[in-house]
Parts: C-alpha cells; structure tokens; sequence
C-alpha cells in the first residue's frame, strides 16, 4: 500500500491562496502606476510598494511550484 505524497496544504487551498495573491499583486501594479502619473509622487512609498509587489510574486511562484507534480523520481 503507498502512501500519497505528503502536502503542505490541499490543491485547493493553494489555488485559493494563489488567487487572492494574484488580485493584490494585481491592485498593488494599479496602485503603483496611478502614483507615478502624478509627479511629484513620494519616492519612499513607491519603494515600499514595489517590494512588497516583488515579495507577493516570490509567494505567488513558491505556491505555484507546491502545484506542480515532481517529475523527478
């Protein structure tokens, strides 16, 4: 008898979580372009926002590996 392969958390669970990553990835991309039409614009807060659209796509990718089967045997 064999046993399935352990996961973090269900295939549903990460495709909910990947969802909602992806809206606020989404937003935050809005966000970032509505700031920079409007010069002067703080240089500060676009930083933030920028790293924390990078941080988002790190956990977005991380999640979408959990989804992909290992080939590799």
């Amino acid at each position: 008898m064999s046993n399935p392969p352990s996961e973090p958390l269900d295939t549903e669970a990460i495709k909910a979580k990947l969802e909602a990553l992806r809206t606020e990835h989404r937003d935050l991309d809005e966000v970032i372009e509505r700031l920079v039409e409007k010069p002067p614009f703080d240089q500060l807060q676009l930083q933030r926002l920028k790293k924390r659209k990078l941080g988002l796509k790190d956990q977005i990718i991380k999640l979408e590996s959990q989804l992909i089967p290992d080939i590799i045997a």
